[in-house]
């Protein structure tokens, strides 16, 4: 029996409806599956960019210690001295510590002590200007402290340099006994470490005319008066005009290394009328020292960086008008040389092993 019109119509719309039915349900299926995949996608996403900020944040802060760490090397004591690296080696000659000192006996008992644990120093020279002989207590107690501290056996000379008369020239005098061709001239009241101390002591062996020293200072044209009189007048700056402008002309021999015929030049060759200028006003030694330097190279200075460290009271350049003396030094030296001899330059040399920017 054939079906009738109206089944067929049941039948086809049933159908239809089915048809429908899976249609909605794979259009649902696929929807899921899309989401599901972008859930996993987006968490994948999510989960890398986390570990790629923590691995960015580990990174810094490994950075950041290891910069520190860097810094802080060198300055971790007085007496801590860095190994050069492999394949240098230290100079058979050394330097001699020429130390200057009046009346502050437990300074240089300090400094002494320090720098006998230094490895490339060879003997130790004492300008004594003091109206009494050292005591014999005080020389008792630094070959002590020389023999105690020195590193690796060395035998370092001790000698006091006794002067009769009061004066800032004594410091230069000439030595004819010394042991090394450089000296390291410290004052007795700052202190840096031996790494810093052996670090400049290779600077200046690659340039053993130069000045070279930790402590800079620049001389300027003063415009004003060369405005009204027409003549070159100058003026003497200290460590803030250096650090403003990164120019320096002098390294004051307070910390500084240089070649012993400076000391026979300031005392035989230097205009007599300079040394009597010194003795007169009670300054500005310093200052001919880098006048002299500059006049026999005509090549300027080298600054080293280095971290000081002061164990004394201030001296004479806290105080009030000390500038103005200063550039009156200056000035006055100029004309005694018939013009100016120093030679500013803005080079700085920076142990790269301790720095991280340099």
């Amino acid at each position: 029996m054939e079906p009738t019109q109206p089944a067929i119509l049941s039948f086809l719309h049933r159908v239809s409806k089915r048809a429908a039915f899976l249609e909605q349900f794979r259009s649902l299926t696929m929807r899921s599956s899309l989401f599901s995949r972008r859930t996993i996608r987006q968490g994948a996403i999510s989960a890398v960019g986390s570990a790629k900020v923590k691995l960015l944040l580990g990174c810094c802060v490994l950075l950041t210690l290891i910069v520190l760490a860097s810094r802080t090397a060198p300055y971790g004591g007085w007496n801590r001295y860095d190994v050069p690296p492999r394949g240098s080696s230290l100079p058979r000659k050394g330097y001699t510590l020429l130390i200057n000192t009046w009346k502050r006996n437990d300074l240089l008992k300090q400094s002494i002590s320090h720098y006998a644990s230094c490895p490339g120093l060879d003997s130790i020279r004492i300008v004594w200007s003091e109206p009494n002989p050292p005591l014999k207590s005080l020389i008792k107690f630094l070959n002590h402290v020389i023999k105690v501290n020195s590193k690796d056996g060395r035998e370092i000379e001790l000698r006091f340099d006794i002067n009769k008369e009061d004066s800032l020239n004594n410091r230069f005098k000439e030595i004819k006994d010394l042991k090394s061709d450089v000296v390291f001239s410290i004052d007795d009241d700052i202190i840096f470490p031996c790494a810093t101390v052996e670090f400049a002591f290779s600077v200046w062996q690659s340039a053993p005319d130069a000045m070279v020293g930790f402590v800079p200072r620049i001389h300027w044209v003063d415009k004003l008066l060369f405005q009204n009189n027409g003549q070159d007048t100058y003026i003497y700056s200290g460590w803030w005009s250096v650090w403003w402008t990164g120019t320096y002309s002098m390294i004051l021999s307070k910390a500084a290394f240089f070649h012993k015929k400076y000391l026979s030049m300031y005392t035989y060759e230097m205009p007599s009328s300079i040394r009597e200028y010194v003795t007169k006003n009670r300054n500005c030694e310093d200052i001919a020292m880098s006048f002299l330097v500059a006049n026999a190279t005509g090549a300027p200075p080298i600054w080293v960086k280095g971290n000081i460290f002061e164990i004394g009271a201030s001296g004479i350049s806290s105080l009030g008008g000390h500038i103005e003396r200063r550039s009156e030094c200056v000035n006055h030296f100029v004309s005694e040389y018939g013009g100016m001899p120093l030679v500013p330059t803005s080079v700085k040399a920076v142990d790269s092993r301790y720095t991280w920017f340099w």
